[in-house]
């Protein structure tokens, strides 16, 4: 019975260290877990500052947090060339060039008064026939316009066909010759063409209906008469306007008037052709400020092709103000500026890519300096910039430039 038990106790004591390694094992085991498992943090792509170890939603934006490596501290990103390709990362050597600085003027578009051909009658009479009826319709130069009755008219006509009559049947006599000539005259007054005479002295046979003809091409503006009106000499009939040339019109302070002159040049954007812009001369400043306001007026004329411009459309004007022939200069999108400053993206070696903070300074509405952060020869992602943003904040879960050191 002793020798039973003794054998017992012996076992137990011997298995026991074995046993407790195994304990330790498996402790060790959950522990390293439970650390790997704490060790996963997550964070929102829009709010990188949102940081917490479990799954979850931004509550500032509600997007679902995504997990990132905490102790991922490279400040780099390695791209491979499909991701590159996807993204859409193209990049450019900087170099020195030139950059100008340029103001916008807010313009109009307006009718130049000199493409403008008022229409009156030189006879007076009763508008028998009217071949343009509504505004808006496009003209020819030559082409009817309208026939009017004029009594009058037919009465200077007889007198011509009687003063000719007798030029001929006494062609020594210069009175006669005289008085023709002037007969003649008065016709070519009322408008007549020498057609029209001549056609007159072919016939003769008066006619008190005569047809008016378009002096110019352009489009009707106004209509001033109507079929079967009556109207008395000098009356207008209507306006044409020429839409081949436009006035460009713009407002300026007189603290501004220092900066433009007339026969600079200057770009003009029409709104909806911002991708074609007009190259624009001016060709006058008000002297005098415009009644009832504190603005002097601009003026230059651009070619409007295929009248495809309307007057009254709005435009922009870029004036120059400033420029210089040297400056580092990136175009605007690949510039990203945030709450922690402002930097770009460059490529210091096949598909990897680093933040780099960078100071600008002037700027215009396609490209930026750079003043400190760049040096010529830097290979700049130029496309794709707030992708590789996104990306960055999406796999470190903070801004590119929280802990950047320049």
């Amino acid at each position: 019975m002793e020798r039973k038990r003794f054998i017992k106790t012996l076992a137990i004591f011997t298995m026991a260290p074995v046993l407790v390694l195994e304990a330790c094992k498996e402790g060790n085991k959950k522990n390293t877990e439970q650390q790997a498992k704490a060790a996963q943090t997550y964070t929102c792509p829009m709010h990188p500052q949102i940081v917490q170890n479990k799954p979850g939603t931004c509550p500032i934006c509600g997007m679902d947090l995504v997990p990132f490596d905490k102790n991922n501290k490279d400040a780099f990103l390695t791209l491979s060339e499909s991701q590159v390709s996807l993204a859409n990362v193209t990049t450019m050597t900087i170099g020195a060039g030139a950059l100008s600085n340029v103001k916008q003027l807010n313009g109009r578009l307006a009718t130049d008064p000199e493409k403008t051909v008022v229409i009156s009658t030189r006879v007076p009479g009763r508008i028998e026939a009217l071949y343009v009826r509504e505004t808006g319709v496009k003209v020819n130069k030559g082409q009817p316009l309208y026939e009017i009755y004029s009594e009058q008219l037919a009465t200077l006509q007889q007198e011509y066909l009687l003063s000719a009559a007798q030029a001929r049947q006494f062609p020594e006599d210069a009175r006669f010759q005289q008085i023709e000539k002037a007969a003649r005259q008065k016709l070519v007054l009322y408008d007549q063409s020498e057609t029209q005479i001549n056609q007159l002295l072919q016939a003769q046979k008066i006619s008190p209906y005569v047809t008016y003809y378009a002096p110019s091409s352009g489009t009707v503006a106004e209509l001033s008469i109507t079929e079967g009106q009556y109207t008395a000499e000098g009356s207008a009939v209507m306006k044409l306007e020429g839409y081949g040339e436009l006035w460009v019109e713009a407002d300026i302070y007189p603290s501004e008037a220092g900066a433009i002159r007339v026969n600079q040049a200057v770009q003009v954007i029409v709104a909806g052709w911002e991708n074609k812009p007009q190259t624009m001369i001016i060709q006058f400043i008000n002297p005098s400020l415009q009644s009832g306001s504190q603005l002097l007026q601009v003026r230059g004329t651009i070619v409007n092709p295929g009248n495809q411009w309307q007057p009254g459309q709005q435009v922009n004007i870029l004036l120059p103000v400033k420029a210089k022939t040297d400056a580092l200069t990136l175009p605007v999108d690949a510039v990203i500026r945030d709450g922690k400053g402002t930097h770009v993206w460059i490529e210091t070696a096949k598909g990897k890519f680093e933040p780099r903070k960078v100071r600008t300074g002037m700027e215009n509405f396609e490209s930026v300096e750079i003043i400190e952060g760049l040096a010529a020869g830097d290979k700049v992602v130029i496309s794709g910039a707030y992708l590789l943003y996104s990306e960055y904040v999406l796999k470190k879960g903070a801004d590119p430039m929280a802990t950047h050191q320049h």
